[in-house]
């Protein structure tokens, strides 16, 4: 499965990179990342992660932020703003659509516990996805409170976890997400 190792111009390799990066944390968990792994699976040479990237602990934060930037960019829920239900269900959607992404997070999340260095990265990560999830909810009609927003963050995180774990299934993970949308009430877009 090793391709011919090519000469990608300098964004095309960054991204090949990062996303590689993505996909061999995602199937064999940080312990398995290594830089010839991720040359491996990006058909590139592994001096070119040190180019790009010059360690690893520089590589995994810039492939955690470049895989916020994908889950955010694919999460455009904004045409669901005035509908809470379609809101929850695009949002399903798009845990469902991304597993790579989902895994490898979850994996930083949980190394980040053992290496502070890390740490920093993972309070960015949660920063944006808590920040996204209060501006879905005050366009629809929703007051900002920053405990709940943190609250229901922590409930879909937890949600998603249980679901890459096997211990739910999809369906369970769309009623629970629906089942929280209604325990918090669903806003009416207001019309100030």
């Amino acid at each position: 499965m090793s391709p011919e190792k090519r000469q990608p111009s300098h964004g095309e390799g960054r991204e090949a990179l990062l996303e590689a990066t993505v996909r061999v944390g995602a199937r064999k968990g940080l312990r398995g990342l290594t830089f010839r792994a991720v040359a491996e699976e990006a058909g590139l040479n592994n001096s070119l992660i040190a180019h790009h990237f010059g360690t690893r602990d520089r590589l995994l934060a810039a492939a955690l932020e470049w895989t916020v930037d994908r889950a955010m960019a694919a999460a455009d829920l904004s045409e669901y703003a005035t509908d809470a239900t379609a809101f929850r269900e695009a949002l399903v959607r798009n845990v469902l659509s991304q597993p790579d992404i989902e895994i490898f997070q979850f994996e930083m999340v949980m190394e980040a516990t053992r290496r502070p260095e890390l740490q920093d990265a993972v309070r960015e990560l949660y920063s944006r996805y808590v920040a996204a999830l209060a501006a879905g909810r005050v366009a629809l009609g929703a007051q900002d409170d920053p405990g709940l927003n943190l609250a229901m963050f922590a409930a879909l995180d937890g949600l998603t976890l249980q679901y890459f774990a096997k211990a739910i299934t999809a369906e369970q993970l769309a009623e629970a997400v629906q089942a929280l949308g209604v325990a918090v009430g669903s806003p009416s877009p207001s019309h100030s």
